[in-house]
């Protein structure tokens, strides 16, 4: 099932050629939770600090059904 997966910031670093213009396909098996669309991925989880699917908050342990919109954003500092 395909997924669009958009990284923010620095997680963007992880994934060699990421685009953040147009996001990254990735197509998983159907039942695929978040947890193991970042392990899919390789990104340390230990980095993701907010996740949402199709602009609502989510968990490691959301299942996705395919054509969500899964954007994966690490804590954010400000000063």
């Amino acid at each position: 099932m395909p997924l669009l997966v958009l990284l923010a910031a620095t997680l963007r670093h992880h994934v060699p050629g990421y685009d953040p213009m147009t996001g990254l396909s990735v197509t998983v098996p159907a039942g695929t939770t978040v947890k193991g669309l970042v392990e899919l991925l390789r990104l340390p989880a230990e980095d993701v600090k907010l996740i949402m699917v199709n602009g609502v908050a989510a968990s490691w342990t959301t299942v996705l059904q395919g054509d969500e919109r899964v954007a994966l954003f690490p804590s954010v500092g400000g000063g």
